[in-house]
């Protein structure tokens, strides 16, 4: 089968990481299952009892030993806009393939499939699928593998679009929430109030200088080369004459793998001490929500090389969270590759194209035959 006719059915397949991805995990099972693959689920209802399940997928002569290759793909989405009334029909134009899902990370996994089907049964017994829930609201479904214990992974590749550029290193993840808690009064006598909303912005102002500091880490790997920060929530105040008694903002950071992975949150917590002493009416509160860090070329680069070897479109830094910050900790290498653009990702623009959807069914073919 080819992958664009995989990807179709695919795509057909809501999967939005608040709705069940079971149906998507059901016919995958039922591909593999029906070229000589086995699979496992991991059944689990996430934060809202919605049901989902992660799947590990290996050939029936797989021994114990562990996966020697393993691809890893998601199968949530992000929600589509109900304007896009074609997002769950592929739709070709131009030689791209539009649709939900398509680059992110469909795709990807339509290749594989397609791979397979192609071997006809004689896939590498050293050979692996992995498929997840939850990963574009926190990787939350690799989380639960990783805690319940994967094989031992040799080398690994992690399904994002990148063009078939092999990302060989990624940016690590921080989120934080800030509360403010300052005096509510009226705006007409400043003086007896303490205004949340003023804190805050001074407190986001500083925050953005915490990327750039004398002799910070940089990787030329990434664009941008170093630790990028974001505020991009901020809430506050109740009426335009009432000096805001409340401010909450949340500051995201992406630190490249040199940079510890906390140090922005260091940096805030430490902002925070500041505000106190300067403002002590008010009330400041840290929440840390994920600090993750990121992940190294692979120290041997058996699968760097071998890739180098197939596709040639050069290597990068991946500066988008994936779930191989992650699956680094279980695996010797881990890259991050597939077809498609990230930057048509999460939007009705996105689109895979035809011909990098071959070419990557082409190199999987080769990867997963025996040697």
């Amino acid at each position: 089968m080819k992958a664009a006719e995989i990807l179709r059915s695919l795509v057909a397949i809501p999967t939005p990481s608040a709705a069940t991805n079971l149906p998507l995990i059901e016919w995958a099972r039922e591909f593999v299952e029906a070229r000589g693959w086995k699979a496992w689920l991991q059944r689990y209802s996430d934060e809202n009892g919605v049901a989902k399940a992660n799947l590990v997928a290996r050939p029936t002569a797989a021994s114990g030993d562990g996966i020697g290759l393993a691809f890893v793909s998601h199968t949530d989405t992000v929600p589509f806009a109900s304007s896009w009334s074609a997002a769950l029909e592929l739709e070709e134009r131009f030689g791209n393939l539009h649709g939900c899902g398509a680059c992110d990370v469909k795709g990807s996994l339509a290749c594989f499939l397609s791979a397979l089907d192609a071997v006809k049964g004689e896939a590498d017994a050293g050979t692996g699928l992995i498929l997840t829930a939850d990963e574009e609201v926190g990787c939350k479904g690799m989380e639960r593998l990783l805690a319940d214990g994967l094989p031992h992974i040799g080398t690994a590749i992690v399904s994002e679009p990148t063009s078939l550029c092999a990302g060989v290193a990624g940016k690590g993840y921080g989120l934080a929430r800030v509360i403010v808690e300052g005096v509510e009064a009226h705006s007409a006598f400043p003086g007896e109030g303490e205004s949340a909303v003023r804190i805050a912005a001074r407190m986001v102002e500083r925050i953005y200088s915490l990327d750039v500091f004398p002799g910070c880490a940089v990787d030329t790997l990434f664009d941008p080369i170093c630790t990028t920060i974001n505020v991009g929530v901020m809430e506050g105040g109740t009426a335009k004459n009432i000096i805001a008694g409340r401010c909450t903002f949340l500051a995201e950071w992406r630190p490249i793998p040199e940079d510890p992975a906390d140090r922005v949150l260091r940096g805030i917590e430490r902002l925070a001490l500041e505000m106190r002493a300067i403002y002590p009416r008010a009330r400041i509160t840290i929440e840390p929500m994920r600090t993750e860090a990121g992940f190294k070329p692979g120290r041997d680069g058996r699968l760097r090389e071998r890739l180098a070897g197939l596709v040639n479109k050069g290597q990068t830094g991946i500066s988008f969270s994936s779930e191989a910050s992650r699956l680094a900790r279980a695996a010797d290498e881990v890259i991050v590759i597939g077809p498609g653009d990230m930057h048509t990702a999460h939007s009705d623009r996105e689109f895979v194209p035809v011909q990098e959807l071959e070419q990557w069914t082409a190199v999987l073919e080769k990867l997963i035959r025996p040697a």
